[in-house]
């Protein structure tokens, strides 16, 4: 099929048509692949902002109140909100279309729920792609409201410019932002609900874990990439109302002073350098999986191998090193 006229629309900012290719990026890799292919030029003028937490911090509204905001300042602005899949009916709930429904009828707001279709680390397999579509669109600013968190669901670092951790007094969640993983993504975080009981105990818990952390993604040699060594950088934290937008104005000068750093250190070169890396990692491990399966499924002597292992003659492992073999020779 050719793209070149859906293409075309896009790029006049046409929202049907963002709307149409963000779904053929979703239910086919290799379309998605054609897409990305004729678009890429036009991308990697929008600020990502990436939105995480733990369910029940007030995500989304949150980034409603965000979405006013920039609304006031002229912005245009996607939203790309991942919700969970269920294990045993593949379906998900979309409430954000629900949540953020106000929104929908604004000219310069695209809002995208999609599934993450039992992909682990928070996002869907297709976000970075409807990143780069909205890229392309026109968006100004791109958020990113991930799946709620747990301690490990981190891979919205690789994605966004800056990261935002909701938290809020009261969820008995302080022992899980000292773990590995949420304390090391955070560029931002946010206590939420601050008229609640305990908002600035909040505060001075994470001041203390931070104290006890220091490993951050700009200066760990333990980060599994290569983000520039720099430690000038400390997570800020803010106490807001998502409700009431109370102290919104000042988050919005913390992540322009994250954004500042990003730029006048450097550190954001290295930060698209490495979203290249782990985006690719990620296209080949999808398909080389998608190559093995294919072999699983169709190939006699794989079938063979399985009557091996099942006879005990061969064991699992033994049986992956030959079908790498295969592979190799195919190659």
């Amino acid at each position: 099929m050719d793209y070149s006229g859906l293409i075309e629309k896009l790029l006049e900012g046409n929202t049907r048509t963002a709307a149409r290719l963000i779904t053929l990026v979703e239910n086919n890799i290799d379309v998605a692949e054609k897409i990305i292919n004729s678009i890429y030029k036009n991308t990697g003028n929008a600020y990502i902002l990436g939105i995480t937490g733990a369910p029940g911090t007030g995500k989304s509204t949150f980034i409603s109140t965000l979405i006013k905001i920039f609304i006031d300042q002229g912005k245009k602005i996607g939203i790309i909100c991942v919700d969970p899949t269920s294990p045993l009916t593949g379906g998900a709930l979309l409430g954000d279309r629900i949540r953020m429904k106000e929104h929908f009828s604004l000219e310069n707001v695209f809002i995208r729920s999609m599934a993450n279709r039992g992909q682990l680390g928070g996002l869907a397999r297709a976000t970075d792609d409807t990143i780069k579509i909205l890229d392309a669109y026109g968006c100004d600013i791109i958020i990113v409201e991930t799946v709620g968190v747990g301690q490990s669901d981190v891979d919205i670092f690789k994605s966004a410019h800056t990261v935002v951790v909701l938290l809020v007094p009261g969820l008995g969640d302080d022992i899980q932002t000292i773990k590995a993983g949420i304390m090391e993504i955070t560029d931002v975080f946010v206590v939420n609900k601050m008229d609640l009981d305990g908002a600035d105990r909040k505060v001075a818990d994470l001041m203390q874990m931070l104290e006890l952390n220091k490993t951050y993604k700009y200066d760990s040699e333990k980060i599994p990439i290569d983000f520039a060594k720099m430690k000038d950088w400390t997570p800020e934290i803010i106490k807001v109302n998502s409700r009431t937008g109370e102290n919104f104005d000042i988050l919005l000068d913390k992540i322009s002073k994250h954004k500042e750093f990003l730029e006048k250190t450097g550190t954001i070169s290295n930060y698209l350098k490495n979203r290249i890396k782990t985006e690719t990692l990620q296209i080949l491990k999808h398909k080389l999986t998608k190559k093995i399966e294919e072999l699983l499924h169709s190939n006699e002597v794989v079938e063979k191998y399985i009557n091996e292992v099942m006879e005990k003659s061969l064991d699992p492992y033994s049986m992956a090193n030959l079908i790498i073999k295969m592979l190799e020779k195919k190659f």
